[in-house]
């Protein structure tokens, strides 16, 4: 079971990875943007939760969750945003959830673990 985080700000990004790989215990690898995400998936495919933030250049996290859902639509996508106003579209794309910026870690911890134990 591997996670991606995609988030354009690189301290948000490490420490949201670094989270996670210490209370997931799983392997996860950040992305700086969608577009980058979506290249290693195209080249590789073996990322199985992705926890995205929506505000992004080069491919913003709606549009991510739109290609991302048409070709895994089974694998599970988080969209995380500051603006809740985002919850609605990304239910209606197919997030399987979204947790809204600033978030606590005990919720990202716990949501993660929710998808990770379900996949098992």
């Amino acid at each position: 079971m591997k996670i991606a985080v995609v988030d354009d700000d690189r301290p948000t990004r490490e420490f949201i990875a670094n989270v996670l790989m210490y209370c997931v215990n799983r392997a996860v690898q950040a992305f700086e943007n969608g577009e980058a995400l979506w290249e290693h998936l195209e080249a590789q495919n073996n990322i199985d939760i992705i926890l995205s933030d929506v505000e992004m250049p080069r491919m913003d996290g709606l549009s991510l969750l739109t290609k991302f859902k048409q070709k895994y639509p089974h694998k599970v996508f988080i969209i995380m945003s500051g603006n809740t106003e985002y919850e609605i579209p990304a239910r209606k794309l197919g997030a399987n959830a979204f947790l809204a910026k600033p978030f606590k870690v005990n919720d990202l911890f716990d949501l993660v673990k929710l998808f990770v134990v379900g996949a098992q």
